[in-house]
């Protein structure tokens, strides 16, 4: 079984409370049983999560070698230049190592996301701008440490698609999951 679940900001992915950890678990959501998460989501990010009881299928969705794609909406404090998405693209040094290659666009026209409770920091005088981020890998923060080297922090994250599956193809709502028919489980193995 392989189900998707549209992650809010707050929410751990994991089932176990962290100890003195305000933040809220998987636990609350009333997953099946014996399903568990493929990958990770922190805390402060938001959008499509994978949980699984299929033993293989986090090693075919993670591992780098498989360069199985994973895209992210990230909006950035201030308007990245093309020279800074090519920085991007071609890789940033995170603590002593070399990001792999990805591409970055910035999101034309700009997203109409929901407002995120609580809501990000906004400066009247610095604009903001959305881009889309696609990896082969997920280090640690990965995203957010790509963008603070480029000098463009990152305000929210957003998961929105693992290999050819699309959190918006699927109609969730915050905080809503299903099981993949046969069709999505497809587009997420592609």
């Amino acid at each position: 079984m392989i189900i998707a679940f549209n992650k809010p900001y707050g929410m751990l992915s994991q089932f176990t409370p962290e100890p003195g950890s305000s933040y809220r678990t998987l636990a609350e959501i009333g997953f099946p049983e014996n399903v568990y998460p493929v990958g990770r989501l922190d805390a402060d990010s938001e959008g499509l999560l994978i949980l699984s009881d299929e033993k293989g299928l986090p090693t075919y969705l993670l591992e780098p070698d498989a360069a199985h794609e994973r895209t992210y909406w990230v909006q950035v404090e201030g308007v990245p230049t093309m020279e800074t998405l090519a920085v991007l693209e071609d890789g940033v040094m995170i603590k002593g190592r070399r990001t792999l290659p990805c591409t970055v666009e910035v999101l034309h026209p700009q997203p109409a996301i929901e407002d995120r409770l609580p809501p990000i920091r906004v400066r009247r005088n610095i604009p903001d701008t959305w881009i889309a981020l696609t990896l082969t890998e997920g280090k640690n923060r990965q995203v957010r440490r790509m963008t603070a080297a480029a000098g463009f922090p990152t305000l929210r994250l957003i998961r929105v698609r693992i290999g050819g599956l699309h959190l918006f193809s699927l109609n969730l709502g915050v905080e809503s999951w299903c099981v993949l028919a046969s069709d999505h489980r497809r587009a997420l193995l592609e």
